[in-house]
């Protein structure tokens, strides 16, 4: 089977566009470095047009019970087209993300159920609740913020699309999507899921490109909230674009999450959560585990047990069903990796990269471990199949260089006493801690994570779309009885 995938268009005004392709360049399968379409942008002239179709369409609309439920029900109809291409959708996000295609199938069959919990978000979420004033009419209306900008990286391909999509729809806002220059498909097939299911004109419009085209719709004021994610310094970019004209921002960018391995731990579930953390996804998830901080008597024991697990992993095609690990996902990311494995020799650590590595020709990497490097100097963001160790003596002193250089976004602890270990997580600043565990699925049904720090802005989970694409209007009847 040809490995080539269709180059991406756009689609702007209700209508589909060719993007401009870039001169020389094409995206490459991750596997073999070879081409599989050639690399596009979008002019300045279009982007332009999307963003004045999405403010003519802009309109706060009706939401009472008839609306939402006509609204649920679209929704639907978008998950079961979805469901029609999940096997789609699974092969183009592991041909863009390097990530397994057995891994990358559980995420394709995951996304019609994310997308029926915004349908039924849409129903049961109310958008005008009546406050308490006294026996007068005072309502708490949750209004759409405008146009939304949505900008997303490639390691999430299809996921973060759909689910972000999902919520900016709902909740009203006129979306512009551009997906990551690195790893389009999967977001134009996720486009064409939901305007097959009939969106109302101007909900969604998808443009292509690099970080020029995402700089001009999120400094654009005609654009209410962005929602983002990916690195640090575009996102301090878009912050202070947002800043001019006080955008509302979501902006998730990742860290170097520390991982807390107490003197109490499970060896086996310490070493076999870490290794499901740093090759989840290939280790290119923003909440992946970074620098281990292991009380000094298990920093040997555990790397001769990670040491052992890598060397057992399978690392091939992405598109082989018994492929544990694939290619990192472009060449740029596979440059920032090696420069961080040696900028941790350089600090130094000791380099062990135990697994064999396919004669493939592409961007692979073995599951790595840096040992020994100071951790008060290895704060990088790692990104990658790749951690660093060090060892500490006390759980005060790896709180410290914990929170020296926070992540604020993940955090992880390892401990056999799970009510010390819960205590230690506890004062992690990070939005988010797991205890002996790295999944990726919300903890709880009420959880909601907020990005501390360098993490970015914002936050996410549950009823997202309320949470994060709409504002609060409190309109009602006034009293002269009121104090002042």
């Amino acid at each position: 089977m040809s490995n080539e995938l269709p180059r991406p268009v756009n689609y702007i005004a209700d209508d589909w566009s060719e993007c401009q392709t870039v001169p020389d360049a094409w995206n490459l399968d991750p596997n073999t470095r070879e081409p599989i379409h050639r690399t596009v942008t979008t002019a300045p002239d279009d982007v332009e047009r999307a963003l004045r179709h999405a403010e003519r369409v802009h309109d706060v609309g009706r939401w009472d019970e008839d609306a939402r439920r006509e609204r649920a029900a679209m929704f639907e109809r978008v998950a079961n087209i979805v469901e029609s291409r999940v096997e789609d959708i699974a092969r183009t996000d592991s041909l863009t993300s390097g990530t397994p295609i057995g891994v990358t199938r559980k995420v394709a069959a995951f996304l019609p159920a994310r997308i029926r919990a915004t349908a039924a978000d849409l129903v049961t979420i109310p958008r005008v609740t009546a406050l308490a004033a006294g026996g007068r009419d005072v309502r708490l209306y949750k209004v759409p913020w405008g146009p939304a900008a949505i900008l997303t990286p490639w390691n999430g391909p299809s996921f973060i699309p759909a689910a972000k999509i999902a919520s900016a729809i709902a909740a009203g806002c006129p979306v512009i999507l551009k997906p990551s220059e690195h790893a389009p498909g999967s977001a134009q097939i996720i486009v064409e899921c939901f305007l097959e299911a009939g969106l109302p004109s101007g909900a969604l419009q998808l443009v292509h490109g690099a970080g020029d085209v995402g700089a001009r719709l999120t400094s654009d004021p005609r654009v209410k909230i962005v929602s983002f994610t990916g690195g640090p310094a575009a996102g301090r970019a878009i912050a202070r674009a947002g800043a001019e004209d006080f955008k509302v921002l979501q902006l998730e960018l990742g860290g170097n999450n520390p991982v807390l391995v107490l003197d109490d731990a499970d060896l086996d579930v310490t070493a076999d959560g870490i290794l499901d953390g740093m090759t989840k996804l290939n280790g290119q998830w923003c909440e992946g585990p970074g620098k281990i901080l292991a009380h000094r008597s298990l920093v040997a024991p555990l790397l001769d047990a990670l040491t052992e697990r890598i060397s057992k992993l399978v690392v091939g095609h992405s598109l082989d069903a018994d492929v544990r690990i694939g290619p990192i996902s472009n060449a740029p990311h596979f440059r920032t990796l090696q420069n961080r494995i040696e900028g941790l020799r350089n600090l130094g650590a000791a380099i062990h990269r135990p697994a064999r590595l396919p004669e493939l020709g592409g961007y692979f990497l073995s599951p790595t471990i840096a040992v020994g490097a100071d951790p008060a100097q290895a704060t990088a963001e790692l990104f990658g199949p790749l951690v660093s160790l060090h060892a500490v003596d006390s759980d005060e002193e790896a709180l410290h260089v914990a929170n020296a250089n926070p992540s604020g976004l993940d955090a992880y602890v390892f401990g056999a006493d799970t009510d010390r270990a819960i205590d230690v997580g506890s004062h992690i600043l990070s939005g988010e801690v797991r205890v002996n565990g790295a999944k990726i699925a919300d903890l709880g049904d009420d959880s909601a994570q907020s990005f501390w720090g360098p993490a970015g802005i914002g936050g996410h989970g549950p009823a997202e779309s309320v949470r994060v694409f709409c504002g609060d209007r409190v309109v009602g009847v006034d009293s002269p009885g009121l104090p002042l």
